[in-house]
């Protein structure tokens, strides 16, 4: 798997919404420095899980849509007059 990698923008806006999260709803301030490692720290540790499971979801649609288009196919079929 390639490594998770985020933006500039994205790591900031990722970062804000941690502390926003934390000053909110557990009165704690963290600062932008410490905002962006605890970003770090979740997506090394726990944005493969969540990345697999976007990959799952993709796979199970893809799969829903080539069993449509199946069915699809086969109900174009023609008979066949022995």
């Amino acid at each position: 798997m390639a490594e998770i990698v985020f933006n500039r923008e994205q790591t900031r806006l990722m970062a804000q919404k941690i502390q926003r999260y934390l000053e909110r709803e557990h009165q704690f301030k963290l600062g932008d420095f410490d905002a962006e490692f605890l970003l770090d720290f979740f997506t090394q540790e726990l944005g493969a899980h969540y990345y697999n499971q976007g990959i799952a979801d993709a796979i199970a649609q893809v799969e829903a849509k080539m069993e449509n288009m199946v069915d699809t196919l086969l109900w174009l079929e023609k008979p066949v007059h022995n």
